[in-house]
């Protein structure tokens, strides 16, 4: 096999491994306006995710939380919904709530934001997310 070949098959594995729910393992979402509206009429905690399957920002994110509910059972009871970017970066939901790009994390408790992260990837900003729903 030669080089071209080789690399040509790791960008085809990267491609399948980055399509998909971004917390499928954590029985996440993907967006619909019912399911989010669903969600925030329940009063649970949910993480409203921007994310875009090429963004490596936002992979960053999604192991920051994998491993927070993964050392706090508590964290586990956050309904994440995972909203594409690609898709909804236009649309009014992003707008109504002046999402000002891919990366954008968004907690609600009882249907209000309780706070977002933008861009960042550190566990302290993302885990005050975390504590201020649960």
């Amino acid at each position: 096999m030669n080089r071209r070949t080789l690399l040509k098959a790791g960008l085809g594995l990267a491609t399948i491994s980055a399509g998909g729910n971004a917390f499928a393992e954590y029985n996440a979402v993907e967006y619909s306006p019912e399911i989010l509206q669903s969600a925030l009429d329940s009063g649970e905690p949910v993480l409203l995710g921007f994310h875009a399957t090429w963004c490596s920002v936002c992979r960053a994110q999604e192991r920051r939380i994998s491993a927070l509910i993964d050392n706090n059972e508590a964290y586990a009871k956050v309904r994440i919904i995972s909203v594409d970017w690609d898709t909804y970066g236009n649309s009014k939901l992003a707008k109504e709530l002046r999402i000002p790009r891919r990366s954008t994390l968004v907690m609600f408790k009882n249907g209000e934001e309780v706070g977002r992260v933008v861009a960042q990837t550190g566990q302290e900003a993302i885990e005050e997310l975390f504590k201020a729903a649960v």
